[in-house]
């Protein structure tokens, strides 16, 4: 019944798709992060440029973003983010668009978990000399971290099917795949469950988990 899956490198593809998740998890998390913090600052021009990062990038196509990221970046501007390889130049740009992307998503769960944060913490922490910087590093990020724990993992699991995106530029993921498979062989539905069984081997797991550190690590108000 499987035997046609036979010369098709099926957990390599689903291992490209871990890895594109993976690095693209830190990337909008860190990029997510900074944009948060510009966006409760105190300097307008940074709060400004945040909300409008947000606006803009969550309203457009992430396939527009994937594809200009190879078209715009590396076909016009030659850029390869240090690599020399075809391959390697497509996955670090599949990686540069997609944590781009999901960190507009990851800044309005972090600002939505400062929000819960009382106000008068942040006041009391400045009353004893703490700066600006300070203050979100030791006393509001760390809460607001642990209060959102779950809107963070629905961005993740977002993040895991979005990675499908990047064969739009040739990546070979868990999608690339499946497309091929589906050109040249018969089995349509078998193939499309293989897939779909993939992607929930994926995702199930990890919304279990962070659902159970969601509830070990939420801040008791």
């Amino acid at each position: 019944m499987f035997d046609f899956l036979d010369g098709y490198d099926l957990l390599g593809a689903f291992w490209v798709t871990v890895q594109l998740t993976v690095y693209s998890a830190l990337g909008s998390l860190i990029w997510g992060t900074l944009l948060a913090g510009m966006k409760v600052s105190p300097v307008p021009l940074m709060r400004g440029f945040a909300t409008g990062y947000v606006n803009v990038v969550r309203n457009i196509p992430l396939t527009v973003i994937i594809v200009f990221s190879s078209l715009g970046l590396f076909q016009t501007l030659n850029v390869k983010l240090g690599a020399s390889d075809f391959t390697d130049i497509n996955f670090r740009l599949a990686v540069l668009a997609l944590s781009t992307y999901t960190a507009a998503f990851v800044c309005e769960a972090l600002r939505s978990g400062i929000n819960t944060v009382p106000v008068g913490q942040a006041e009391a922490a400045r009353a004893l000399g703490l700066s600006f910087t300070q203050v979100l590093r030791m006393i509001i990020l760390p809460q607001a971290f642990r209060s959102v724990v779950n809107p963070l993992s629905n961005v993740l699991i977002a993040l895991t099917k979005n990675t499908t995106v990047a064969s739009a530029i040739g990546v070979a993921e868990a999608s690339y795949l499946m497309k091929g498979m589906i050109e040249a062989e018969a089995q349509l539905l078998l193939i499309a469950a293989i897939f779909a069984f993939g992607f929930i081997v994926l995702t199930l797991p990890t919304g279990l988990l962070l659902g159970w550190v969601s509830k070990k690590v939420a801040v008791k108000r």
